[in-house]
């Protein structure tokens, strides 16, 4: 389990198994977020079973899955109220961390100064340039 900090109430990971639940509860994150649809690769862990892991330690679960390379400004509002709505610190995860840290870099976008939102990414060793500057253009 990879666990990057973007910043003190968000994290993300890559994807994490059921038996991941226990040590991500021990790190302090009161909520998990998936950000992948099940059956996007072959033999990955399924929503249900993270979902019933969360529980079952005490941590908050949302699904919000997001279809890689498809993004849509519904997805983004869904994101948006679960990070809202969830006790933090919040880890999310999807195939590599990537998809939930652009998605999170969006939703920050008129909210935090764009070079904090980069900085914060790239801390966790994610690029989110492109997407903050096209963004930022249009505020």
């Amino acid at each position: 389990m990879d666990l990057r900090k973007i910043t003190d109430d968000f994290s993300v990971s890559a994807q994490i198994a059921p038996a991941d639940v226990p040590a991500i509860k021990e790190a302090g994150f009161k909520a998990i977020m998936c950000n992948r649809p099940d059956d996007e690769d072959p033999g990955q862990p399924d929503i249900a079973g993270i979902a019933a892991a969360a529980r079952e330690a005490g941590l908050e679960f949302r699904a919000v899955p997001i279809v890689s390379g498809q993004l849509t400004e519904a997805d983004v509002e869904e994101f948006k109220a679960a990070l809202a709505d969830l006790p933090a610190p919040v880890l999310a995860y999807c195939r590599s961390g990537t998809r939930c840290t652009t998605v999170w870099s969006i939703t920050q976008v008129g909210v935090t100064p764009p070079d904090q939102i980069v900085a914060a990414a790239a801390n966790a060793g994610y690029d989110v340039r492109g997407i903050v500057a096209q963004l930022s253009d249009r505020n």
